[in-house]
């Protein structure tokens, strides 16, 4: 779990959105919505307009872009789940931070008070896979419009929440971002506006209006901006994903890389020295380094692991021969322009648990030797599809996605315990894939599923990537066994955030949208199949 990101917000009746806590991790995002308790009225008249002149003209209007809108659901604890339409008007890099303003609009009426649970707003460089979170004050709480001391945003039914939220800069080179939370699934290709200061927001006006005085449809309720001081630059997260086959596996952890060799594939039991085709699997591996790594950064650490079996003495040193055995033929392959540094930890780093009844799976995945290195993060690296290459390490970049106001036809369906998953499209966006579906209670009662059905988790697999709701989803490339997992947003080294929005209780008849975003496979492959956890295996997905 993640830390908390309060937002501050106040109490007004009919819909209110509040504050309470930003969670940065599966958890979503915990804020409140206030509304009248009361039993709902008629819809008032339509009046000309409620909204105050003032004689300070705002330019918040999209610098460069009209405004990109897509709708969606929360998940509200109340079971008021209601649907919000989100605007982004300006993605703004200055000197100093990143500006997103945009407008909230409920379109469904709420009653009472609600938490919001749904995901936290992130913004990602989907070509390097740096993760952007709201920048926080000292009291955790996100930097932007808030009203003041008080406790919650006042949120009426159709009148759009203008407010700004501030993140750490995004670097000059990068012209388009993706944005996801709030439910909204993906709203990728958000064009970077850079500006001197950010745009000029409309004269606050929430204290206005209230259950008694509403302001009309389409009015815009607007706050106070609380901007960070200089000091608060605030940095970037990183974000994991792997990659895996019956040979190697690939790790990669903002500009590190690391590749994995299976050793029950490379070594004969209990033997340090390279068995059958082991030797052309290292060759892959060398021609893999030579096209990823940072020609800046040439050090290169060979690291030797084994199972818990054996002694720690033993183990320790088979780990240190293996891992000789493979850096003498990479260093023969790459020649003397890298530097190597040989590291031996026998079963102390082990990446599968063997205690669980997937033992003998867990240990061969632990017995295995790595390779670490730098990498330009931006660069494309390896051949796309190059033959000459390990097919797990190839890094495959495409432009970013455009905008989609939609996520495109239903391409798959299965249901499992009254819950119908509908799969959409998935979307090539950088170096990523988004996976985008649906989920829908077909049941008269509200139902939370249970998305990690242990049973479809891949026997042996690494922890961190079968963990949270869409945890255990992965893409399998129908021609090869690549598995692409769902990335991890890493906070440090032993707290990861699968980048996969949580699924709560799910009210009868309605339908949810969550996203999970994966490595991209090369530019042609053009369908994946999905390893749906508890709903199975669904083919021929197609990648736009």
């Amino acid at each position: 779990m993640s830390p908390r990101v309060p937002l501050r917000t106040v109490t007004v009746p009919l819909s209110l959105f509040a504050s309470g806590a930003l969670l940065m991790s599966g958890c979503g995002l915990a804020n409140q919505l206030t509304g009248d308790d009361s039993e709902p009225g008629p819809d008032p008249e339509p009046e000309e307009s409620t909204e105050e002149e003032t004689d300070e003209e705002s330019d918040l209007a999209q610098p460069g872009h009209d405004p990109l809108v897509r709708e969606g659901r929360l998940f509200l604890d109340t079971g008021q789940d209601g649907r919000i339409r989100l605007a982004i008007n300006a993605l703004q890099r200055t000197d100093d931070v990143t500006v997103l303003d945009y407008e909230l609009t409920f379109v469904d009426q709420l009653t009472g008070t609600n938490e919001n649970l749904s995901s936290i707003p992130r913004i990602v460089d989907p070509v390097s896979g740096q993760v952007y979170e709201p920048l926080l004050d000292e009291d955790d709480a996100a930097y932007g419009t808030y009203p003041g001391d008080r406790d919650l945003y006042p949120i009426f039914e159709e009148a759009p929440n203008v407010w700004r939220l501030y993140y750490p800069r995004i670097p000059d080179h990068v012209e388009h971002a993706t944005f996801v939370g709030y439910g909204m699934g993906h709203m990728s290709g958000i064009p970077v506006a850079d500006v001197d200061e950010p745009a000029q927001l409309p004269t606050p006006n929430f204290d206005d209006y209230d259950d008694m005085d509403p302001p009309a449809p389409g009015t815009d309720i607007t706050y106070p901006d609380h901007a960070p001081p200089a000091d608060v630059a605030g940095e970037p997260i990183s974000m994991e994903s792997f990659v895996d086959s019956g040979v190697a596996s690939t790790t990669r952890d903002g500009d590190s890389e690391t590749i994995s060799l299976h050793s029950d594939v490379t070594f004969d039991h209990d033997e340090a020295t390279l068995s059958g085709d082991a030797e052309e699997i290292v060759q892959e591996a060398a021609k893999t380094i030579e096209g990823n790594i940072d020609p800046d950064a040439t050090d290169i650490t060979v690291i030797g692991h084994t199972d818990s079996t054996g002694s720690d003495d033993y183990n320790q040193d088979l780990s240190e021969e293996r891992a000789e055995t493979v850096r003498e033929l990479l260093e023969e392959e790459l020649g003397d322009d890298f530097t190597f540094e040989v590291e031996g930890r026998g079963s102390g780093d082990p990446i599968a648990d063997e205690s669980g009844s997937d033992e003998e799976e867990a240990q061969a995945r632990n017995r295995r030797v790595e390779f670490s290195y730098e990498v330009d993060s931006s660069a494309q690296g390896a051949a796309d599809g190059d033959d000459e290459t390990l097919d797990a390490g190839d890094r495959n970049i495409a432009d970013p996605a455009r905008f989609q106001e939609e996520d495109g036809e239903v391409v798959a369906t299965a249901t499992e315990d009254d819950v119908q998953l509908d799969v959409h499209p998935l979307v090539r966006d950088g170096a990523y894939l988004w996976g985008t579906v649906s989920l829908t209670n077909t049941s008269n009662e509200a139902l939370r599923p249970d998305m990690t059905d242990e049973d479809a988790l891949p026997e042996g697999g690494p922890e961190q990537f079968s963990e949270g709701t869409l945890g255990g989803f992965q893409l399998l490339e129908p021609d090869t066994d690549l598995v692409r997992y769902v990335a991890q947003v890493k906070y440090d080294e032993d707290e990861y955030d699968a980048f996969a929005e949580e699924v709560h209780e799910l009210q009868p008849g309605e339908d949810y949208r969550t996203v999970a975003l994966f490595p991209a496979p090369p530019k042609d492959v053009d369908e994946l199949t999905l390893r749906a956890g508890p709903f199975g295996e669904l083919d021929g997905i197609p990648i736009e």
